[in-house]
């Protein structure tokens, strides 16, 4: 498919975190494939995810068309931006559709990219995750790439204020080794074994993260932090 829109919105993209002066450490790149459809499987802790994990995956030569919720699609400026980037449009009410459609950019060869927690987790620890991200990879056959992003909920995360100041925060995305489910698969399972796998690669993250997390509010209480106690 042609790509006229994702190109610029990167050149962009790359300018906003050149003014807001991040510190990248992208981690375990080569397993991103370099052809073939996979699913990113992705940690959920800022409104930045999208673009971090998507930035992330730009050496391996691989453009991320990430699953989002139809609200986006609705907007005005954002809409147009997300079809012209062939993102999957996600209506919670009629969730066939979108499936069918990750379905098809899995078995054309795409990389989709999945929040498999549904929505950002205002502790920063991993919540239940929700089938999708396993029924896909099982019914086109493709793995399934862990992948964690971690530093993006300093600067933008739900329910706290944005801060745009600039600055050398440390953001970290880790790609973990792809995961084969065969169709025999007990779908349970896999998503507990994908969380397990999900849930020691963000505490690896976290262990080697360069800044403090004791007293922050974008840190986890698990590491001393202020933010919001695991609901699950």
């Amino acid at each position: 498919m042609a790509d006229l829109v994702y190109p610029p919105v990167i050149v962009l993209i790359k300018s906003i975190w050149k003014y807001l002066g991040f510190n990248f450490d992208f981690q375990a790149q080569e397993n991103v494939p370099r052809k073939g459809g996979a699913i990113l499987a992705i940690n959920h802790t800022s409104y930045l995810d999208f673009a971090l994990a998507g930035t992330a995956a730009l050496p391996a030569k691989r453009y991320v068309r990430f699953m989002a919720k139809k609200e986006l699609f609705d907007n005005k400026l954002a809409g147009p931006l997300l079809r012209g980037m062939h993102h999957i449009n996600v209506d919670r009410s009629n969730g066939s559709a979108s499936f069918v459609a990750a379905l098809r950019a899995l078995k054309a060869g795409e990389i989709i990219g999945i929040f498999p927690e549904g929505t950002i987790s205002t502790s920063f620890e991993i919540k239940g995750l929700k089938s999708g991200a396993v029924r896909l990879a099982i019914g086109a056959d493709v793995p399934i790439i862990p992948t964690i992003v971690w530093g993006g909920q300093r600067v933008y995360t739900k329910g706290v204020k944005p801060s745009f100041k600039r600055g050398k925060i440390p953001v970290t995305v880790s790609f973990g080794l792809p995961i084969t489910y065969s169709r025999d698969t007990d779908v349970e399972v896999a998503e507990t074994h994908l969380r397990e796998v999900m849930i020691q690669m963000l505490r690896d993250v976290q262990e080697k993260y360069p800044d403090s997390h004791v007293g922050q509010r974008w840190a986890p209480v698990r590491l001393g932090g202020t933010a919001p106690a695991p609901l699950n």
